[in-house]
């Protein structure tokens, strides 16, 4: 374990009011998750629908609470549009980031994604022949190296429903992939989708340069599995909650980051309906579970010393 884990935690809106379910909390105002957010500990907030897109509304908003910003979600099409078309569509999005200083991007494919519509997971998008799987590669690593020139990593998003949702498709896109992509690790994703966390963790900790916690329910993605449904009616009969109320190790894997000397966000990002799990209560059980965790890790490192 490093002497100095360096690490801060912040969590996505989503756990007040859900983007792509508006159903789910979207009458709370933003006010209310900066508020409770920033009572429970946080330091900074992802992007959500709520936030301004302006920059410097979005600096005064957050620092009126004392936030930073962590990151935001950028839905690219690289799998369907050139390196050209991508860089002109990111850059209002990479403006905004880096102008408040978020030092990574959320990227999440969503071309040919069915994570949003009514549709069985098992019908998501796929790159069958390893030419598809270098060409995508390509074009990700020349948008990752632009991103990275304006000071932001490209952090991709392995994600339920799209082109990059298993263990081996996290693998065969790692191995082609540039140093300039980054791997966002999301435990909840790569559980849901039959991997094992810990170990996917370990294999590619060098790569990760962002993290979303999020804790899973084993029962309910048996049933999702089972009765074929979609990514969001699994979201809404409560596939994913916080760290610490479902079955990931995450105890391990705050000690796998702090062995690599990992110094980014740990996000809690779980989504939830929160009529089911009152945004406050849920928010703070992932915060408890996490603090703990990197403080006893923490500790741990000094006494070796």
């Amino acid at each position: 374990m490093s002497t100095r884990f360096d690490v801060q935690i912040g969590i996505n809106p989503i756990s007040w009011s859900n983007d792509d379910l508006p159903s789910l909390g979207g009458e709370t105002p933003l006010e209310v998750a900066l508020n409770e957010g920033r009572q429970i500990g946080y330091q900074g907030f992802e992007l959500g629908n709520k936030f301004p897109r302006e920059a410097k509304a979005l600096r005064d908003v957050l620092s009126a609470h004392g936030l930073e910003l962590v990151s935001g979600w950028y839905s690219g099409r690289l799998a369907r549009r050139s390196v050209a078309e991508e860089i002109e569509a990111v850059a209002p999005h990479l403006e905004l980031l880096a102008a408040n200083r978020a030092r990574v991007m959320v990227y999440g494919e969503v071309a040919d994604s069915i994570q949003g519509i009514d549709a069985p997971l098992y019908k998501r998008p796929r790159f069958f022949a390893p030419a598809q799987w270098d060409a995508y590669a390509e074009r990700l690593t020349a948008l990752a190296r632009h991103t990275l020139a304006h000071g932001v990593r490209l952090a991709y998003h392995h994600h339920m429903g799209a082109y990059v949702e298993t263990v081996a498709d996290v693998d065969a896109l790692m191995a082609r992939v540039g140093d300039e992509v980054g791997l966002l690790f999301d435990s909840g994703h790569m559980t849901f989708a039959g991997g094992n966390a810990v170990e996917v963790l370990r294999s590619h900790v060098g790569r990760v340069c962002h993290v979303h916690c999020k804790d899973v329910r084993p029962e309910v993605i048996r049933l999702a599995r089972n009765r074929g449904w979609s990514f969001l009616e699994s979201v809404i009969n409560g596939a994913f909650t916080v760290p610490g109320d479902g079955s990931i190790d995450f105890a391990t894997i705050v000690e796998i980051l702090g062995e690599a000397d990992y110094a980014g966000w740990l996000v809690v990002e779980a989504e939830q309906d929160p009529a089911v799990a009152p945004s406050f209560e849920y928010a703070d059980k992932g915060f408890r579970h996490l603090r703990g965790l990197v403080d006893s890790a923490a500790s741990a490192a000094k006494e070796a010393r």
